[in-house]
C-alpha cells in the first residue's frame, strides 16, 4: 500500500473518480477549453491557458506521478515528444550513455535530430558497469535506460546504474513502456525520470497516441514544467480523458498479458521453427535473475528467432487473430518485422551485431484465449515450415 493505504490496483481503478467536487462525477469531465476567465486582475483559478495547465491533463498527470512514485507528471501529444521533451534539458556538446538494444524512434532521434544541436550518445549494454565507466566523459551528463529493451528483451539493473550515476553526478532516464508502474517503478530504485510511450501499455487499447514523463526532485520538476510549458508538448483533454479511462484497467490487463505471454513464450521454446526466444521468465534469459529482484511481474511483449529467415514472410501471411502491425501493449495481439518496421532508422550493421536479423520477430500477446494464440502462431509455424520445405523438395 502506499501512504493513502490503497494498493496500486485500487488507486488505478479510482483515477480521476474524486477529482470533481462540483456534481461528484464518477469520471473526470473532458475540459474542452483553451483558455479559463481570471476572476479579477492579479488572480487566477489556476488555469489560464491549455497549454501550460489543463483540468482534464492535470488529473491524468497527478496520476501518473503518484503510480511512478514521482513528483510531478507531464502529459505529452506522444512517446517521441515525451523524449524530445526530457532530451530538451540537454545542451551543445552534452554527451548521454544510452541502451544498446534501442528503440528505432528513438536512435532516429539521437542520431538525426539531436545531434544537428550538438549532443551525441554512446551505445552501451548499460548493465556492464566496466561499459559505463569506459564510455563516461567529462561532458557526460545522463544515462538512458530501456528496461527490458525493444526487442531484445536485455535487462538492466536498475538500481546499480542509479548509484553508479549518483557517484559521477549524472541523471538516470529509464523509458518504462515495456513494464508501466504496476510491474516496475524506476524512480524507487534511484531513477530521475520515467517516460512512456503511453500509447502503449498505459492507453492499452490501440485508440490513443501519447506519452507521459514523470520527475523526481523539486528542481528538475521544475525545469520540466518549463520545458512541457515551452515546447508545447502537450495532451489534449480528450485524449487525457482516454488514457485515464484506459489505464484504470492497467491490472488486470497487464496481468493477462503476463499469463498469456509466458505460455506463448514457452511454447515457441518447444516448437521446431524457432531458435530462440527472448523473455526475461525463461529462466535461461541472461536478465532473468535481475528482473526478477527489481519488478513484480512481466511484460507481454517479447520477441523470438526462427531457424530460416525464410519463414517470416509465410508466418505473418498466415496469423489471423494476430495481427501483422507495428505497436504493442493493446488488448489486441500484433506481430512486427522489427529489422524493417520498428528498427528499419538503425543501420544494418548495428542491428545486426546486436541481434535485430532478418529471423527475428516480436510478438506483443494481447488479452484474448490463450488457446487461441498459440493455435493462431502454431498453425503459422507449421504452415511457414510446410510451405518452404515444401517448396524446396519440390
Amino acid at each position: 500500500m502506499n501512504e493513502k493505504g490503497l494498493r496500486i490496483e485500487s488507486r488505478l481503478a479510482q483515477i480521476g473518480s474524486i477529482e470533481e467536487p462540483v456534481t461528484g462525477a464518477i469520471n473526470f469531465p473532458i475540459y474542452q477549453a483553451t483558455a479559463f476567465r481570471h476572476p479579477q486582475l492579479g488572480k487566477s483559478t489556476g488555469f489560464d491557458y491549455s497549454r501550460t495547465k489543463n483540468p482534464t491533463r492535470k488529473v491524468l498527470e497527478d496520476a501518473s506521478a503518484q503510480l511512478e512514485s514521482g513528483d510531478a507528471g507531464f502529459a505529452c501529444s506522444s512517446g517521441m515528444a515525451a523524449l524530445q521533451t526530457v532530451f530538451a534539458m540537454f545542451s551543445q556538446g552534452d554527451h548521454l550513455i544510452v541502451s544498446l538494444d534501442l528503440y528505432g524512434g528513438t536512435y532516429r532521434l539521437f542520431e538525426r535530430i539531436l545531434s544537428r544541436f550538438g549532443i551525441t550518445a554512446s551505445y552501451v549494454d548499460t548493465n556492464d558497469m566496466d561499459a559505463l565507466e569506459s564510455n563516461r566523459r567529462p561532458n557526460t551528463k545522463a544515462v538512458f535506460i530501456e528496461t527490458p529493451t525493444n526487442p531484445l528483451m536485455m535487462i538492466t539493473d536498475i538500481e546499480a546504474v542509479c548509484l553508479w550515476a549518483q557517484r559521477h553526478q549524472l541523471l538516470t532516464i529509464v523509458d518504462n513502456t515495456l513494464m508501466t508502474p504496476f510491474f516496475q517503478r524506476p524512480l524507487e530504485l534511484g531513477a530521475d525520470i520515467v517516460v512512456h510511450s503511453a500509447t502503449k501499455y498505459l492507453g492499452g487499447h490501440n485508440d490513443v497516441l501519447a506519452g507521459i514523463i514523470v520527475t523526481k526532485g523539486k528542481e528538475l520538476s521544475e525545469e520540466m514544467f518549463f520545458l512541457h510549458n515551452s515546447i508545447g508538448s502537450v495532451l489534449g483533454p480528450t485524449d487525457s480523458y482516454q488514457l485515464m479511462r484506459g489505464m484504470k484497467t492497467l491490472a488486470l490487463r497487464m496481468e493477462r498479458h503476463e499469463s498469456n505471454a509466458i505460455r506463448l513464450a514457452e511454447f515457441l521454446t518447444t516448437h521446431v521453427a524457432v531458435a530462440e526466444v527472448f523473455h526475461p521468465i525463461l529462466k535461461d534469459h541472461p536478465g532473468h535473475d535481475i528482473q526478477k529482484k527489481q519488478c513484480s511481474g512481466n511484460t507481454g511483449i517479447f520477441s523470438f528467432k526462427v531457424t530460416d529467415a525464410r519463414y517470416v514472410e509465410p508466418i505473418l501471411r498466415h496469423i489471423k487473430l494476430i495481427a501483422f502491425a507495428e505497436s504493442l501493449g493493446g488488448v489486441e495481439s500484433l506481430m512486427t518485422y522489427p529489422a524493417v518496421q520498428t528498427h528499419a532508422d538503425i543501420p544494418l550493421e548495428i542491428r545486426e551485431a546486436i541481434g535485430v536479423d532478418d529471423r527475428l520477430l516480436r510478438f506483443s500477446v494481447g488479452i484474448e484465449h490463450v488457446e487461441d494464440l498459440i493455435a493462431d502462431l502454431g498453425g503459422a509455424l507449421d504452415a511457414a515450415r510446410e510451405e518452404i520445405e515444401g517448396g524446396q523438395q519440390g
